[in-house]
């Protein structure tokens, strides 16, 4: 199983040894004789050492950032959820594909913020002003929250607070196995526990740091377990050499591990594999010999919501992976909710 989660390096904004949270995880960190450090800024930290695009990204993934969340107006997060809950950022994981290449730049420190009482306040006032109607957050839009969980307690936090919560729902995702910690807390099926699998074709050759499928898949069965209403997000789906009999293992796996009574409550995502330009150019970057399929001439050109572009499949590839993915969810999981399947 992949290891915790121990950084080379920790930055403290001085604020947020104001909070006992912020003590808490600088005491901890000391305590693995963990390189502490201070930064002016969560948003601006220097000292990431590395000489090329590859080394300050292996290093950042290495590094924590300890900061104090100043902004507390909550992005939208749509179609998925109502808004992001801000908790964290980036993730150790050093994924090839990983969509995030685009927006956190060449040195993707992992980042938590420390004053989660003041960011679960401002949740329960956006989910005032919607009530009585369900307001749902997402917690790891832009970030893996598990690997970061033994030392801050976000995720036990937020899940807990949003198991009192009679028009609040909560959702995140994650690629690691360490939930052990949130397996006895009162979440009431408030929060939805989602990992993200691929075939272990993609998963072996492209998700470096992140432990294996198999391993995330018994954490799954842990969860669905302890009663949380569980999902996954299958990405990004690539039609590799023999890649229906990968999702086919894939969806076996699942439905071997999985307690009989979590097939009634599952949701799926599927994301087909795409790219920008921009995520081109940074993988390429940062995995100059990477074999991922890059070419654009074999692509087809989708202007996207967000005001960019992305190369997705074309239409008659498209066609196929959705037809085949909905008959294999149906035969392996006919209770099973598809969200989406882009």
């Amino acid at each position: 199983m992949q290891q915790r989660f121990i950084p080379r390096r920790a930055f403290f904004e001085p604020a947020a040894l104001e909070f006992p949270l912020g003590r808490q995880i600088r005491d901890h960190l000391e305590s693995m004789q963990v390189d502490i450090r201070v930064t002016g800024s969560h948003n601006r930290v220097t000292g990431i050492p590395g000489n090329t695009a590859q080394e300050g990204y292996r290093e950042a993934k290495r590094t924590l950032v300890v900061g104090v969340r100043k902004g507390l107006d909550f992005a939208a997060c749509k179609p998925s959820a109502h808004y992001q809950l801000p908790l964290n950022t980036s993730c150790p994981g050093m994924c090839e594909y990983c969509y995030l290449a685009t927006t956190l730049g060449k040195k993707p420190y992992v980042r938590v913020y420390v004053n989660i009482e003041e960011i679960l306040r401002k949740a329960g006032d956006y989910i005032a002003q919607r009530a009585p109607e369900i307001t749902l957050f997402e917690g790891a839009a832009t970030s893996d929250p598990i690997p970061t969980e033994y030392l801050t307690g976000l995720l036990g936090s937020t899940i807990e607070f949003f198991g009192k919560q009679k028009y609040g729902r909560f959702r995140f995702v994650t690629k690691f196995c360490d939930v052990d910690s949130l397996l006895s807390l009162s979440h009431q099926g408030h929060t939805r526990f989602r990992f993200s699998l691929n075939a272990e074709a993609a998963a072996n050759r492209y998700e470096h740091a992140t432990p294996p499928v198999t391993e995330r898949i018994k954490a799954a069965a842990k969860v669905a377990a302890a009663g949380y209403p569980i999902g996954f997000i299958i990405a990004p789906i690539m039609m590799m050499d023999h890649w229906q009999e990968e999702y086919t293992a894939l969806m076996q796996l699942l439905a071997d591990a999985l307690p009989a009574d979590a097939a009634r409550d599952i949701t799926f995502e599927f994301i087909t594999h795409r790219f920008t330009k921009r995520a081109k150019n940074q993988i390429l970057d940062l995995f100059p010999q990477t074999s991922l399929p890059l070419q654009e001439e074999e692509r087809a050109y989708k202007f996207g919501q967000f005001g960019y572009g992305k190369y997705v499949y074309q239409k008659e590839a498209m066609d196929s992976v959705k037809e085949f993915m909905n008959r294999l969810t149906q035969q392996y999981f006919p209770q099973a909710h598809v969200e989406y399947l882009v």
